[in-house]
């Protein structure tokens, strides 16, 4: 009798095992162009915020910042998503006043030159759906270029005595947008 029911537990403790294996959660591995965010203040320790974009970061890989981000063309500003910007004060971006809140941070590339977008879309993956009537405000800036080679896509933000300014970099690539108080 013993030996049945020794027999019965070590049955249902397999079962048991094997169940929660079979609803075990897969993961996937890491994405190709992770996600990062840069924020203003950017220490960790410190809670309020004036603005932060979270955007994804391609790399390079022997190919050209055009065939990435071609010329002319409105650009995701980062890989998968769009660049998700939250502005947690009222800021000007060039002579337009953006309201606090969250927006899509688009860009269009160009010889010299590159043309920040705010738009009131959300949740866009890539610029596929991107509408121009959704514009909240637009500013070109100029690119200039770095000592420093960037294999990987990147923005940091910088005080600025009129605001802080939000630095893109890839390659030697850089381009700097003036948000102001």
């Amino acid at each position: 009798m013993k030996t049945k029911q020794l027999f019965t537990s070590i049955a249902f403790a397999m079962l048991l095992t094997f169940s929660f294996n079979a609803n075990a959660q897969e993961f996937s591995g890491l994405d190709k162009s992770p996600m990062d965010a840069a924020s203003f203040p950017s220490s960790y320790k410190v809670s309020d915020k004036l603005i932060k974009i979270t955007y994804s970061r391609p790399q390079l890989k022997g190919r050209s910042i055009e065939e990435l981000a071609p010329n002319g063309k409105v650009w995701r500003t980062g890989a998968n998503e769009a660049a998700e910007l939250t502005l947690y004060t009222d800021m000007m971006l060039g002579d337009t006043k953006v309201k606090a809140g969250t927006y899509t941070f688009y860009m269009i590339p160009g010889e010299g030159k590159w043309t920040a977008i705010i738009s009131k879309d959300l949740n866009v993956w890539g610029s596929y759906f991107y509408n121009e009537k959704n514009d909240v405000a637009r500013l070109t800036v100029p690119v200039t270029k770095g000592e420093e080679y960037l294999e990987a896509f990147s923005m940091a933000f910088e005080e600025a005595k009129d605001g802080v300014h939000l630095h893109l970099g890839w390659g030697n690539l850089r381009v700097a947008v003036p948000f102001t108080k």
